[in-house]
């Protein structure tokens, strides 16, 4: 009987012919120190939103995946040397890394959000709403550049650290802060000067200012593996899969 491929495997089986008939076998990185999206859980196992992910793009193209843990200054230069075949650590695809490596299309972005006092009315990143606001963010990030850049007819004060700009927030000498959103939440959840303030807003995923989305890693010229990836990935959003998995890490949409 002939087995039936799903259409990224297919694909990928193709485009490896003759060499089809063998099973695909991936060894795949990631560095384990970015929770939610990478870690180690007890068992000194990669665990996390990425694995998870890959572990079912890699049932999809019938791979047999082995992961491995790699320091992040020598992921690059490991999958160049051929130790592994694919990167996933939460790596943004940028003109740097494109210049040595492939990369897949985006399966994750990172979000920036305004945090407000509790009972703000602000409920929008227009620039509409927040003319004459005071914007706080912290000094030298991207939150600085789109604010500066952005928020034309507000004031933007320049933080240090992100615990000082809550403080700020919380003791009204600015109106909002502006801040990657996981940071942001994670303050507002683990520290007592977050109990004052929420997430109002999200800001615009603009790739210039906050860059082109998390993607897996891949040699140049791997363009079988690279089909494969962003065929899987594209069902997996279609069928309701990535919202499943997803969900299990985050309350928010992160694509």
């Amino acid at each position: 009987m002939i087995r039936r491929l799903a259409p990224a495997a297919a694909a990928f089986a193709l485009l490896l012919a003759p060499a089809a008939a063998e099973p695909l076998r991936l060894r795949v990185a990631s560095e384990g120190a970015r929770p939610p999206f990478n870690y180690l859980d007890a068992n000194n196992q990669l665990a996390g939103f990425e694995i998870d992910l890959t572990r079912e793009i890699c049932r999809r193209i019938e791979a047999d995946c082995v992961f491995v843990t790699q320091d992040w200054e020598s992921l690059v230069s490991g999958l160049e040397n051929r130790q592994y075949s694919l990167i996933v650590s939460a790596m943004e695809i940028d003109e740097e890394r494109l210049r040595k490596i492939d990369f897949s299309k985006p399966y994750a972005h990172t979000l920036s959000a305004l945090v407000a006092q509790r009972q703000s009315p602000l409920a929008s990143a227009e620039p509409k709403a927040l003319q004459g606001a005071r914007i706080g963010v912290v000094a030298d990030g991207p939150q600085q550049a789109y604010a500066e850049d952005k928020f034309k007819e507000s004031e933007i004060q320049r933080y240090a650290t992100l615990e000082a700009a809550m403080l700020d927030l919380a003791e009204g000498r600015v109106d909002v802060v502006a801040e990657d959103k996981l940071t942001a939440l994670d303050f507002l959840r683990e520290r007592k000067e977050g109990r004052c303030c929420r997430v109002v807003a999200d800001l615009p995923q603009d790739p210039a200012y906050f860059g082109g989305g998390f993607g897996y890693g891949l040699r140049k010229g791997d363009t079988a593996l690279k089909s494969a990836l962003d065929a899987a990935l594209d069902a997996i959003v279609a069928d309701g899969t990535y919202r499943t998995i997803r969900s299990r890490y985050f309350d928010f949409d992160i694509r």
